[in-house]
C-alpha cells in the first residue's frame, strides 16, 4: 500500500511540473454526444494557434478518438529519453491523441485504471513545454477520464458545449452540476450548430431549435461565449483533416470561432 502511494505521489509531482508552463487549461465537455465537441474543441484550438497563442490539444477520448484525424495529423509522437514529444500539426499547435499510439481501427478496451494511467502519462510524460492554452477534448458523459482531468489538474477549466436543443441542454446541465460538484468554475458555455443560414435567401433557419445555450448560461450564471452556425462544409472537411480556421476563411462559421477566441481571452485576461 505504502509503495503505490509513493507511486502515485511521484506521478502526481512530475504532473504538476510538467503541467507548470502552460498558462491556461480548457476542459471541453458536454455531458453528451453529437453537439460537436470535438470539432469546437480542434476548431478553437486552431483558431488560438493561428491568433499566435502555443496551444496543445490533448485527446482524452480515448476509446472513439477523433481529433487527429480532424486536423489532418499524419506525423506520430516520437519518444526521447522517456518524453513523448508532441508531433505539430500547424504553426503552435501540438497534438497528442490515443489515436496516434493504435493501429489501424484497433478498439480500446480498458476499464477505469487503464483510462487513468494513460492520461496521467499524457500529462506527465509529454513535452508540452511553455504553452499558453491546452485544449482537452472529453468524450460524451461525466466518465473517469473527465474526473481524472478535474482531480489533477486544479486550475482546470471546463467549457461547456451545446446544441439549441432542449434535450442536449439537459445532459449539458449534469455536466455542469458534476463540475460543480468538484469545485470547478465552468469558463462558459458554447452553442454550436446555432443556425443554418439559407444560402439563397439568407434566412436563419432553426435545425434544432433554440435557447439553450441562453437557458443554460443564466441558470448556472455562465457567460453565453459563442454561437456557433451550422455549416455544412464542416462535416466534409472534418472527414478530411481541414480547419474551419485554415479552409473556411472568411465565412460566419470562421468569424464565429474568432469572436469565440475574443471572448474568451477578455474572460481569462481581461
Amino acid at each position: 500500500m505504502a509503495t503505490n502511494q509513493n507511486n502515485l505521489a511521484e506521478t502526481m509531482k512530475k504532473i504538476r511540473n510538467n503541467m507548470s508552463g502552460i498558462k491556461h487549461k480548457i476542459l471541453v465537455m458536454s455531458g453528451k454526444g453529437g453537439v460537436g465537441k470535438s470539432t469546437v474543441a480542434t476548431n478553437l484550438a486552431a483558431a488560438l494557434a493561428d491568433e499566435g497563442y502555443k496551444t496543445g490539444i490533448l485527446d482524452i477520448d480515448l476509446h472513439g478518438p477523433n481529433v487527429v484525424k480532424m486536423l489532418g495529423l499524419k506525423k506520430k509522437p516520437t519518444v526521447v529519453e522517456e518524453q513523448i514529444i508532441p508531433p505539430e500539426v500547424l504553426p503552435n499547435l501540438k497534438v497528442i491523441s490515443m489515436a496516434s499510439f493504435l493501429e489501424d481501427d484497433r478498439p480500446v478496451i480498458w476499464r477505469g485504471p487503464l483510462k487513468t494511467s494513460a492520461i496521467y502519462q499524457f500529462l506527465g510524460d509529454v513535452a508540452w513545454g511553455e504553452l499558453d492554452f491546452l485544449i482537452i477534448d472529453a468524450p460524451p458523459g461525466t466518465g473517469d477520464e473527465s474526473l481524472t482531468i478535474m482531480q489533477t489538474l486544479p486550475d482546470v477549466k471546463p467549457l461547456m458545449v451545446t446544441t439549441p436543443q432542449e434535450v442536449a441542454a439537459l445532459d449539458v446541465k449534469r455536466a455542469l452540476s458534476f463540475a460543480k460538484s468538484l469545485n470547478k468554475k465552468t469558463l462558459g458555455v458554447v452553442e454550436n450548430m446555432s443556425y443554418l443560414k439559407c444560402p439563397k435567401c439568407g434566412e436563419k433557419i432553426k435545425l434544432f431549435g433554440e435557447g439553450a445555450g441562453e437557458r443554460l448560461a443564466a441558470d448556472f450564471s455562465i457567460p453565453l461565449l459563442g454561437k456557433l452556425p451550422f455549416d455544412p462544409q464542416v462535416v466534409s472537411n472534418a472527414d478530411n483533416g481541414k480547419t474551419v480556421i485554415t479552409h473556411m476563411r472568411n465565412t460566419e462559421l470562421e468569424t464565429a470561432y474568432r469572436e469565440l477566441v475574443k471572448n474568451i481571452l477578455n474572460l481569462l485576461e481581461g
